[in-house]
C-alpha cells in the first residue's frame, strides 16, 4: 500500500514547482497586458531662458510724509484717502489769515525805513555841499552819513523780513511734491496743525515706477556683474502663481556688500508698473534673466520622478507600452523642466499615473 501511494504522490510533488511559479507569472503578465490610463505630454526642443529665482517684496520707488511747515488751522482737505496725486496738486490749506496781517506789517514796515532813507539820503546830499565850504562841522557831516548808511541796513532787514512772511504765506498752501498715490489721512478739517510736527498728515507712496528688493545667494554676484556689465538684465515678477502675466522690468541695483549672517546679497529690480499690479509690501516670485540656452530639451515637470537610483521618466512607446528611461535634469523653472541626458524632442511621456505603471506595461492616453 506504501507503495502504491508513492505512485500517486510522486508526480504530484514533482509539479508543485510548477503550478506556484504558474500562479505568480499569471498576475504579472496580466499587469502587464492590462492598459493603465495615463496623461501625456510631449519632450519639445525649444529656447528657455537662463535665470534666477528669489523671493522679492515690492518697496515703493519714493515715500515722502507730508508735514507743515507752519503751524495753524487746518482750513480744507483737498483730496480723499487712498486718491492718485499728482506733483504739485495742492493738498492741504493752513487758515492763512495770521500770515496775511504779518506780510501786510512787514510790508508797512518797510515802506516806513524806505521813507526815512530818501530822507536821510537828502541830507547827505545837502551836507556835503555845506562841510566843503565850511558851513557845517564834518563831526555833523559823518553823523548824518551814519544815520543814512542804518537805514539802508534797515530797509534791507525789512525787505528780508517781507520776503519772509511772504514765504510762511506760502507754506499754508501745502502742495505735492510728488506723484503718487495717498495713504491714510492723519490730519483732518479743523484740526490744529503743529509746525514741523513730528507726525505727517499723510504719506504718499510713488508706485510708478516701482521697486522689487530680493536678495540671491553670494555665488552668483560674479554672474550678475557680468551680465549686467554687458547690458540690461531682464527681470520678471510673478504675482501668486499666475506665471503668463509676469511683470517685467530691469535689475537696476546690486548691493557694496554680502550679508555675513546668510550669506546672500541684495538686489532691487525696477518696474514701470503701467497697471498697477505691484503694490508696496507685496511678495513676489522674481526670476533674473541672464540669458538664454538654445535648442534645450524641455518636458513638463509633472513627468519627471525620483526613484532609489535617481530620477526617470516613463516614456510612451509606438507600441503603447512604457518605458522607466533614467533622465538627467539641468533645472527646473516654472512648470517646465530642462533635462540633458535621455530624452530626444518629439517623445511622449507620462504625466499622470506612473504610481501604477510598471516598465513594460500598456498605457492607455487620457484625453
Amino acid at each position: 500500500m506504501r507503495k502504491i501511494w508513492l505512485v500517486f504522490l510522486l508526480p504530484i510533488v514533482c509539479c508543485l514547482p510548477f503550478i506556484t511559479s504558474c500562479s505568480k507569472d499569471k498576475p504579472q503578465q496580466a499587469l502587464k497586458n492590462m492598459a493603465v490610463p495615463v496623461a501625456v505630454g510631449t519632450v519639445i526642443k525649444r529656447s528657455v531662458p537662463v535665470q534666477i529665482s528669489a523671493i522679492g517684496n515690492v518697496e515703493a520707488y519714493s515715500t515722502v510724509g507730508i508735514k507743515s511747515q507752519v503751524g495753524g488751522t487746518l482750513m480744507r482737505v483737498h483730496f480723499k484717502e487712498g486718491q492718485d496725486v499728482k506733483k504739485g496738486d495742492l493738498l492741504f490749506t493752513i487758515d492763512p489769515r495770521p500770515y496775511e496781517t504779518a506780510l501786510k506789517q512787514a510790508k508797512a514796515n518797510l515802506a516806513k525805513e524806505n521813507a526815512q532813507l530818501e530822507n536821510a539820503r537828502l541830507q547827505v546830499s545837502r551836507y556835503a555841499d555845506l562841510v566843503k565850504k565850511g558851513y557845517v562841522a564834518q563831526e555833523q557831516y559823518d553823523q548824518i552819513r551814519t544815520n543814512s548808511a542804518a537805514l539802508e541796513a534797515a530797509v534791507s532787514a525789512d525787505k528780508a523780513a517781507v520776503e519772509n512772511a511772504q514765504l510762511q504765506l506760502e507754506y499754508c498752501s501745502i502742495y505735492s511734491p510728488l506723484t503718487g498715490r495717498t495713504g491714510s489721512l492723519i490730519s483732518y478739517q479743523g484740526n490744529l496743525i503743529k509746525a514741523n510736527s513730528d507726525s505727517s498728515m499723510v504719506v504718499i507712496n510713488q508706485i510708478q515706477p516701482v521697486y522689487v528688493t530680493f536678495s540671491i545667494p553670494d555665488k552668483y554676484i560674479s554672474e550678475i556683474k557680468k551680465y549686467m556689465a554687458a547690458g540690461k538684465v531682464k527681470a520678471e515678477a510673478v504675482i501668486g502663481k499666475d506665471d503668463a502675466n509676469a511683470v517685467e522690468g530691469i535689475l537696476t541695483f546690486l548691493d557694496n556688500t554680502v550679508d555675513s549672517a546668510t550669506g546672500t546679497i541684495k538686489l532691487k529690480a525696477t518696474f514701470a508698473n503701467n497697471e498697477k499690479r505691484l503694490w508696496p509690501g507685496l511678495f513676489v516670485s522674481v526670476n533674473v534673466i541672464l540669458t538664454s540656452q538654445p535648442d534645450a530639451i524641455v518636458v513638463p515637470s509633472q513627468a519627471v520622478q525620483t526613484g532609489q537610483k535617481g530620477t526617470y521618466v516613463f516614456v510612451v512607446k509606438e507600441d503603447r507600452s512604457a518605458e522607466s528611461r533614467p533622465v538627467a535634469v539641468d533645472r527646473t523653472f516654472g512648470a517646465e523642466t530642462v533635462v540633458s541626458e535621455g530624452l530626444h524632442a518629439g517623445e511622449t511621456v507620462v504625466t499622470d499615473g506612473q504610481m501604477r505603471l510598471m516598465p513594460g506595461a500598456k498605457v492607455e492616453i487620457k484625453k
